[in-house]
């Protein structure tokens, strides 16, 4: 990459006033994409997600350092009249910020949309919330497990008959950091355009309701509630998990022509002929018969030699992986998707690559994460700040 550019996105300027893992995940992503992306903290701790783990590494949350590298840390009093007037003093020069406390704080603070849009009218202001600002549950707390379960998620994930499981990743909060991404470039986008500015809500709750696409309108359109499935598909057969003579494979054979790949390619072409069998609706009906009849294939071989057989006869499949088989893999390893960025207090730490490869100003992982407070004075000296003002502020633990 061009020491010229640091991504695509040089030039934006974010400040940051969340924490834990919806707000700093969509922050880590505009960071990766060239954003300067000021983290504000609070004293005595700052992130809560500095004090999470294991894994730790010299006293170190390594997954902290994970989700807010490429970012600067300053910590702010927002308890002190000074305080506040940083903040906005930081905010007139920004052009985004990302906050996720309870509904009204930022507000009773004077730091509110409608507060920050006199110091800086273009001014993209993102909320993130448990349950959206409005509506009976606006003030209560968000957590990840909590929008699993009143999305619907934990109903529908897992097997029958078994007790309610989440999904494995805390995909409510991070579909949240997705959301609020997507909504702060549209909005960014709308800016270079028009000249506006503009507050954009995003909810858990409501985020994980979006990943509920198939079983939602299943419901609307027949009023039957949808189960967990395991491994297995709402609208196709076989697309799923089946077990081979060492584990399982998932396979996926959800039209028409990768079914008839599928029988030729395990050399079961009575299945072909069986009426059970003869189209989508009719293998959805019989699955669990359909599933023994695979299975009764597959475990002559082991996930191995099925997933090279497959893939010959151009049948989607993959084996499902561990952690340790995932960073093993040699496409992920291609796909530069290990990083390592060398932290002062712990070393090299590895960090997962950038997602997104964009041909020209790539994404990147630049610096490690900050330590607590660690840019404070650099930032202020940024915004105008003298020496001497800076020092009046640590005195007062205005900053640290």
């Amino acid at each position: 990459m061009s020491k010229k550019h640091k991504g695509i996105l040089e030039g934006l300027k974010v400040i940051d006033c969340s924490q834990i893992l919806a707000g700093p995940f969509c922050s880590m992503n505009l960071a990766d994409m060239g954003a300067k992306v000021i983290k504000v903290e609070k004293p005595n701790g700052g992130d809560d997600t500095r004090s999470w783990g294991p894994p730790f590494k010299n006293n170190q949350s390594i997954g902290f350092m994970n989700l807010n590298r490429n970012k600067e840390s300053i910590v702010i009093n927002f308890k002190d009249p000074e305080g506040i007037q940083i903040m906005k003093k930081l905010v007139n020069k920004a052009d985004v910020l990302i906050e996720n406390y309870r509904t009204g704080t930022m507000e009773r603070l004077g730091l509110g949309y409608e507060d920050l849009k006199k110091v800086n009218k273009n001014l993209i202001y993102c909320s993130i919330s448990g349950f959206g600002r409005t509506g009976p549950y606006a003030k209560r707390a968000g957590f990840d497990l909590v929008a699993q379960g009143m999305s619907g998620l934990m109903s529908i994930t897992g097997h029958p008959d078994t007790a309610p499981a989440k999904v494995g990743v805390p995909i409510a909060d991070l579909n949240t950091g997705m959301y609020a991404l997507s909504s702060i470039l549209a909005a960014y986008v709308n800016r270079l355009k028009n000249n506006e500015g503009q507050h954009i809500e995003v909810s858990l709750l409501e985020s994980a309701i979006a990943y509920t696409v198939w079983e939602s309108t299943g419901f609307f359109e027949t009023g039957e509630t949808p189960i967990p499935l395991g491994s297995s598909h709402r609208i196709s057969a076989p697309y799923q998990a089946l077990k081979t003579s060492d584990g399982f494979l998932n396979v996926a054979a959800p039209n028409q022509s990768n079914w008839e790949r599928l029988c030729n390619a395990i050399d079961r072409q009575d299945l072909l002929d069986n009426k059970k069998y003869i189209d989508n609706p009719s293998r959805l009906l019989h699955k669990h018969e359909l599933e023994r009849e695979l299975e009764k294939t597959l475990s002559k071989k082991t996930r191995s030699e099925w997933i090279d057989i497959l893939d010959k006869n151009g049948v989607p499949s993959g084996p499902i992986y561990d952690m340790k088989e995932v960073w093993n893999d040699p496409q992920v390893k291609y796909r530069n998707m290990r990083v390592k960025l060398k932290h002062e207090k712990v070393g090299e730490t590895d960090n997962i690559g950038v997602i997104a490869k964009f041909s020209e100003k790539p994404s990147s992982l630049r610096t490690p994460s900050p330590l607590l407070g660690e840019h404070s004075e650099k930032i202020l000296l940024e915004h105008g700040y003298s020496k001497e003002e800076i020092n009046k502020f640590k005195k007062n633990e205005v900053i640290s």
